[in-house]
């Protein structure tokens, strides 16, 4: 929804941003529940933000989305993709070595080394940095547009979508409203038969939908806000994967900054892992920083564990019904649902069984007695796993989000099987606003790979 030219601060994997205000990249939001999240305000999107793990979607998200793929076109759409921005690692830096070490001997296998494939198991998978360090994020997919037909307008809000509307033709959109840096209004309109495609994320989407009028007639009227078409599941089915973590002070530097690594689980849990430096990390939102400078020899790893499959969802509701600024309020209804706190259950026994590893011994601090301890920063973990008050409590104070959040415009509620608005003509939405799960260890690889999918399919479509 809002774009503004590329931050060299989002290049580099050194440079993993803090969320700030509205007018940095990664721009902060809260949940009714108070948990702190963060959604891309760059040209690019969260590709620009996150730490770059690169991973397609597993058989359960294709089966259960409502879209009847073309598993051949969604293979090439990956493919292409993917040899313009994805990184093959060279040889694993120590931390993430022992993460592949340490979850094997924890008992999630099989080893399946590199694969770009959602597999059960361990597995290396793809980056979008490359070996130096530098993102390569889905603004560089732009550079395959032919220039004659593109034209991309940064610093620029949309604000509404516009609609016209008429016995024979039905609801159709006719163009878009946005304001610049400057805050002057604009309109674009779109040839005849032509198209609205709506990527402003899970929020922004829902949030553009019921602002331009389409949504629950009575929540619409509510807001005053004139009905152009009554869609009562706009902003509906909001979900986010809830992370839980443990994190450890380690008595020596770590010079590896990122996440290459994954363990999948048959229980549920997706479990990865990231190191930084000590004096730069912020245990209260989990994000890493490291800086130049390292004053104590000390380093901080993490691991997290990602839940999905979920069954808990929440709404979207808008604060303002006239300035698209303002975030709305979102409710994911984290935990509300026994099988998602299950999952969390399932993450801290592998927790549990990881820190027992040969593996992980390096990682101890040594008392004067000659023992050896792990030092925990925050929550440790619950001393026994099997007991559930302890669990359920130790999951809820390490409640977090993983940044993956979806839902808002399903398939088949708010847009068909390709993904246009039903009931309206000329309008489609391809974001993660459209998933019922999220795809995978990590969305992105599957939301780029939509994107190139669907130019296919509507290419196909015109000739």
């Amino acid at each position: 929804m809002n774009t503004t030219p590329m931050n060299p601060i989002t290049m580099l994997l050194a440079n993993i941003l803090n969320a700030k205000d509205n007018g940095t990249p990664a721009q902060p939001f809260t949940s009714e529940e108070g948990i702190p999240n963060v959604r891309g305000n760059v040209l690019g999107g969260s590709s620009m933000i996150n730490f770059g793990f690169y991973s397609r979607a597993d058989g359960y998200f294709y089966n259960k989305s409502g879209i009847k793929w073309d598993m051949g076109i969604v293979e090439k759409a990956y493919e292409w993709v993917e040899d313009r921005i994805v990184s093959i690692p060279g040889g694993l830096n120590s931390w993430q070595n022992s993460t592949f070490q340490a979850l094997l001997e924890s008992g999630v296998g099989p080893a399946n080394g590199f694969t770009l494939d959602h597999l059960e198991g361990t597995k290396i998978s793809g980056s979008t940095f490359d070996g130096s360090g530098r993102r390569h994020g889905a603004v560089e997919l732009l550079n395959e547009a032919h220039p004659e037909n593109l034209r991309v307008v940064v610093h620029a809000t949309v604000d509404r979508i516009i609609f016209s509307s008429n016995k024979s033709s039905g609801v159709v959109v006719v163009g878009v409203v946005y304001h610049d840096s400057k805050g002057r209004s604009h309109e674009v309109h779109i040839k005849r038969n032509g198209e609205v495609i709506l990527s402003a994320g899970a929020i922004g989407s829902p949030q553009l939908l019921l602002m331009s009028g389409v949504g629950p007639k009575s929540y619409l009227l509510s807001h005053n806000i004139t009905v152009v078409h009554h869609h009562p599941l706009v902003g509906q089915f909001m979900a986010d994967n809830p992370r839980t973590e443990i994190n450890l002070l380690v008595p020596f530097s770590l010079a590896d900054v990122g996440a290459r690594v994954v363990g999948i689980t048959k229980e549920g849990p997706f479990i990865q892992s990231v190191s930084g430096v000590a004096p730069f990390f912020s245990p209260a939102s989990s994000i890493l920083f490291p800086y130049p400078y390292a004053p104590l020899n000390l380093s901080v790893i993490s691991i997290f564990a990602k839940f999905s499959r979920l069954v808990s969802t929440g709404i979207l509701d808008l604060k303002s019904a006239s300035d698209v600024t303002v975030t709305p309020k979102v409710s994911f209804n984290y935990y509300s649902s026994s099988s998602d706190l299950r999952q969390c259950g399932n993450a801290v026994n592998v927790f549990d069984k990881m820190l027992r590893t040969q593996a992980m011994e390096q990682y101890k601090f040594r008392n004067r007695d000659g023992g050896k301890y792990f030092q925990f920063i925050g929550f440790s973990l619950p001393e026994n796993p099997s007991n559930e008050e302890s669990v359920e409590t130790f999951c809820r104070n390490t409640l977090r989000t993983y940044w993956h959040f979806h839902g808002g415009c399903l398939v088949n509620k708010v847009v068909d099987g390709d993904f246009k608005v039903i009931g309206i003509n000329g309008l489609r939405v391809l974001d993660g606003s459209v998933f019922s799960d999220s795809p995978g260890t990590n969305p992105q690889a599957t939301l780029m790979m939509l994107g190139r999918y669907i130019g296919i399919k509507i290419q196909d479509a015109t000739r």
